[in-house]
């Protein structure tokens, strides 16, 4: 594997300093690759590229955007293949996954192309004769995007498609933990035709590039994905810099299961949307309230699921779940496994580290979870169900509620009534109710309290790249 480097106004580079980070294999612990670290002249070019093409950029029609987009999702389309290895080997989600989040990617991309001829104001009647009144939307100008390790081809594509889309440029810094397959998705769009400067792509020091990136002057915008401790640093700084901004931050979500629903349907799809990524997923699903007369038997078929996992190297066939992208994500199940059971929490499946080769945990379940568990309060990003019962639908909204994390939410119910009171009560962005609907191109995504605002689906994406002006002109 190649080092990866910068991509700077239409060109790779190792960057001024020819400094590198030493990338991982999660399933190995050995070295995957290395990635160059940008200087503040890096990031200062990065700029300055973007600032440039954003001149013309924004100037191109819709359509032409488009199509520029468009091909940009044939070509990741047809190179699935070979990065689907690039992002197993960095990220540790077994290739099948893999293979799931770059087809979403190229879909995103599309969604975008086709949205981007859409993308236009309209006419308010006037009162007056002769007066003509239009809401125009023109792109924001240069954005600074930031992306995770868990999906970083998916996540990167929300950002650089919807912006590209609104006729803005970007400069992206990438997670350091995967930088592979982030560069082969830049390299899609520089293929298919994106001018020089429309897209940059930093790694580096985190702290640096954005506390460069966020206050510049010519950087109009922030997107953000991440923990919530981190974006609410980000949001503060963009806000004191009057920047816009999309933050789509951390969750808990709650996954509420009552005495009516399809049991069997709820045990399998929750079971598949858990440990899918090992849990390292911001919509995973991770409280899970269980209406008391369903409970055992709830607990008891999910446990089957969990022990039915196939743990092991994403590269290998038949896996269904890879490692943990780091060591520090085995330090926080054990502290959070170990805190709930001091505090009367049941250890049904799972609870330890497999093997000393690579990131592997049990797919765990703990039932009876009290709600001062730390696991119950602090997103857990792992792969650990949290399982507890409710009497009555005011306590399974009370505690779907407690949080201020608000970014997903799952139900499953017979009821039409329920459905309604849900619809209307839970204190989410998102709610999937008797399916996992969410993520998909054509629908928002993004939450609410502490995880976030704006959304980075839909067409609603796009309109955050856009700033919205009123022109009045009377005839003469």
């Amino acid at each position: 594997m190649q080092n990866v480097k910068l991509f700077i106004d239409g060109g790779w580079t190792a960057g001024g300093g020819n400094d590198w980070i030493d990338v991982m294999n999660p399933a190995t612990g050995t070295v995957f690759t290395q990635v160059a670290v940008a200087t503040p002249d890096d990031i200062e070019r990065a700029v300055d590229a973007a600032d440039r093409a954003f001149r013309s950029w924004s100037s191109v029609s819709g359509y032409e955007r488009g199509q520029m987009l468009k091909k940009a999702s044939r070509l990741l389309s047809e190179r699935i293949e070979d990065i689907a290895p690039l992002l197993t080997q960095e990220q540790g989600k077994p290739l099948a996954e893999a293979r799931l989040e770059l087809g979403n990617a190229a879909a995103l991309i599309e969604w975008f192309g086709e949205e981007a001829r859409r993308s236009y104001g309209r006419d308010i009647p006037s009162r007056s004769a002769g007066v003509t009144q239009t809401v125009r939307r023109d792109p924001v100008g240069p954005v600074a995007g930031f992306t995770p390790w868990n999906f970083p081809v998916a996540q990167s594509t929300r950002k650089i498609a919807a912006g590209l889309a609104a006729g803005c440029t970007i400069v992206l810094k990438g997670a350091e933990e995967t930088p592979a397959s982030v560069a082969a998705l830049v390299q899609c769009f520089h293929d298919a035709g994106a001018p020089e400067g429309t897209v940059g792509l930093l790694f580096g020091n985190p702290a640096e590039i954005s506390g460069a990136l966020v206050p510049h002057p010519r950087i109009r915008k922030v997107t953000f994905t991440g923990s919530t401790p981190v974006g609410k640093q980000l949001a503060a700084l963009a806000g004191q810099h009057m920047k816009r901004g999309t933050f789509e931050l951390g969750g808990h979500a709650p996954a509420i299961v009552f005495g009516d629903a399809d049991l069997d349907q709820a045990v399998e799809r929750l079971s598949g949307a858990k440990y899918r990524n090992a849990g390292q997923v911001c919509i995973s699903p991770t409280r899970f309230l269980i209406q008391d007369g369903i409970y055992e038997e709830f607990v008891g078929k999910f446990v089957e699921k969990a022990r039915a996992v196939r743990v092991g190297n994403g590269m290998e066939q038949g896996t269904t779940m890879g490692p943990l992208a780091n060591p520090r994500r085995i330090d926080a199940m054990e502290r959070l496994i170990a805190d709930a059971q001091d505090r009367g929490a049941r250890l049904l499946a799972g609870g330890g580290r497999i093997g000393n080769e690579g990131n592997f945990f049990e797919p765990t379940v703990l039932a009876d979870v009290p709600t001062d568990a730390m696991a119950m309060n602090e997103e857990p990003f792992g792969p650990v169900a949290l399982m507890r019962p409710f009497s009555d639908p005011d306590e399974a909204l009370a505690e779907a509620n407690r949080l201020d994390y608000g970014l997903a939410a799952y139900a499953y119910t017979t009821s039409p009534a329920t459905v309604r009171r849900l619809s209307s009560e839970v204190e989410s962005g998102m709610l999937s109710i008797n399916h996992h609907g969410l993520g998909v191109p054509e629908t928002p995504f993004g939450g609410i309290k502490d995880s976030g605002y704006g959304t980075e689906g839909g067409a609603e994406a796009i309109e955050a790249f856009q700033n919205l002006r009123f022109v009045s002109h009377a005839a003469y």
